[in-house]
C-alpha cells in the first residue's frame, strides 16, 4: 500500500483500464475467419494432429503452465472434451520460458488433463512468445491473455474466441449445429468497436492524467461519462481527487460520500488514499474544516479495520487530526503509526519522523 500523491496514482488504484483491457484490439483475425495454420513443436500428450482438417469440430486453448487461471480451467476442459468426444481439444502451451517442464506437468496431471496437449513452435534463439501459434493465433486475433480458446467449426473458420469458463454454450450449439455464425461475428464487431472506442478514451484520461490539470481530467471522465455510463463509476476515486486539487469542496465532498458507500467504504487502502488526497502535504489545495472532518470520517474508518495496526492509515489519521487542530491526538496517533511502521518499507520513511517531530512541537506548545 503507498500514500497517494497524485491522481495518476489513485488511478492506478482504480484501474483506468478498465475500457479495454479484456484484449487488445484485434489486428487481422476474428469470428468467421478462416482458421490459421496448426502450427506446433510438438504434441506432450494425445494423438498428435498434422492440420486442421475441413469437417471437424476443434477446440484450440492457449494455456501455460505458470498460469494460475489456466491450471485451474483444466479440469472443466477435461470434462468438455468427454461430453463432446467428436471435438479435438487442442491445449497449446505458449509463452513458456522453459519448454521441457511442460511435459512433466501433463504427466503429473495425468486424466485430470485428458485432451492433446502440444507446445508451440517457438524458433531457436526466439522468445518465448514468438511461437507460431502465439503469433499467427493469439496476437493476430488481438488476445493478450490466457487462457483463451478458439472453437473452430467444420467449414474450418473461427465461432467463437473466449475464456474457456464460458464456453459450453457456445461449443454446445457449433457440436449440434445450432450456433448462428453470423450474429457471433456481428456480435464480435460491436465489441471490436466498442473497445476500439474505449481504448481512444482511456488514451485521453491518461493525457490528462499526466498533464496533472484537474480540469482536464474532470473533462476526460465527462467524456467517458457520456460514452460509458454504466462503467464510469469505477473512476469515483480520481474524479474525487481531482475536485479536491481542484478545490471543488461540494462535488469532492458529494463524490467523497459516495465511495464511502460503496466498496471503498470497506477498504482499509482506498480510505487511506481518499483521506490522504485530502491531507496530501504536497497539495495545492488547502481544505477547509468541513473536508477535513471528512478526511478524519475515512481515516478513521480505515484505522479501525486495520485495528490500529496499518501505520500506513494511521499516517494518515494523525496527519486528519493535526490539520484539524488536534495537535495531541495527532502526536498520539503518529507514535503508533511510527511503532508499527517497524520491520515494513515505512521504517525508515523520513516524512513520517518529521511529521512525529512536528506533532510533538505543536502539542507540547499547545499544553
Amino acid at each position: 500500500m503507498i500514500k497517494i500523491a497524485k491522481p495518476m496514482a489513485f488511478a492506478m488504484l482504480v484501474g483506468i483500464g478498465w475500457l479495454g483491457t479484456a484484449a487488445a484490439r484485434a489486428e487481422n483475425l476474428g469470428i468467421g475467419d478462416p482458421a490459421p495454420k496448426l502450427e506446433v513443436k510438438s504434441f506432450v500428450k494425445g494423438e498428435p494432429v498434422k492440420a486442421l482438417e475441413p469437417g471437424k469440430i476443434y477446440v484450440v486453448e492457449f494455456w501455460a503452465t505458470w498460469c494460475g487461471p489456466c491450471r485451474s480451467t483444466i479440469p472443466h476442459l477435461t470434462e468438455l472434451q468427454k461430453k463432446h468426444a467428436d471435438a479435438i481439444f487442442i491445449g497449446v502451451s505458449i509463452a513458456e520460458q522453459d519448454q521441457d517442464k511442460v511435459k512433466p506437468f501433463v504427466d503429473e496431471m495425468a486424466d485430470k488433463m485428458n485432451y492433446r496437449v502440444a507446445l508451440d513452435a517457438v524458433p531457436d534463439k526466439g522468445d518465448a512468445g514468438d511461437g507460431a501459434m502465439s503469433k499467427n493465433w493469439m496476437k493476430a486475433a488481438g488476445q493478450g491473455g490466457i487462457p483463451t480458446a478458439f472453437i473452430i467449426n467444420k467449414d474450418n473458420k473461427i465461432a467463437w474466441i473466449g475464456h474457456p469458463a464460458g464456453m459450453d454454450e457456445p461449443l454446445e450449439k457449433i457440436v449440434t449445429g445450432s450456433w448462428d455464425l453470423k450474429t457471433a461475428i456481428a456480435e464480435s464487431k460491436k465489441a471490436a468497436e466498442e473497445q476500439a472506442k474505449g481504448q481512444e478514451v482511456q488514451k485521453k484520461l491518461a493525457a490528462a492524467i499526466q498533464s496533472e490539470d484537474p480540469d482536464k481530467v474532470l473533462a476526460a471522465i465527462d467524456e467517458i461519462a457520456k460514452e460509458f455510463p454504466a462503467k464510469v463509476a469505477a473512476l469515483d476515486g480520481l474524479k474525487f481527487t481531482s475536485l479536491v486539487q481542484k478545490g471543488d469542496e461540494d462535488k469532492a465532498l458529494e463524490t467523497g460520500k459516495k465511495l464511502l458507500e460503496g466498496d471503498a467504504g470497506k477498504s482499509s487502502g482506498d480510505l487511506n488514499n481518499i483521506a490522504w488526497a485530502i491531507v496530501d502535504p504536497a497539495a495545492k489545495h488547502k481544505p477547509s474544516a468541513k473536508l477535513l472532518t471528512f478526511a478524519v470520517e475515512a481515516a478513521e474508518r480505515g484505522d479501525e479495520l486495520e485495528k490500529g495496526k496499518s501505520p500506513y492509515i494511521a499516517d494518515t489519521l494523525a496527519k486528519a487530526y493535526f490539520d484539524s487542530g488536534k495537535a495531541a491526538k495527532a502526536l498520539e496517533v503518529q507514535k503508533r503509526a511510527v511503532e508499527n511502521a517497524k520491520g515494513t518499507d515505512l521504517e525508515d520513511d523520513k516524512g513520517m519522523k518529521e511529521r512525529l517531530e512536528q506533532y510533538q512541537k505543536a502539542a507540547e506548545a499547545g499544553k
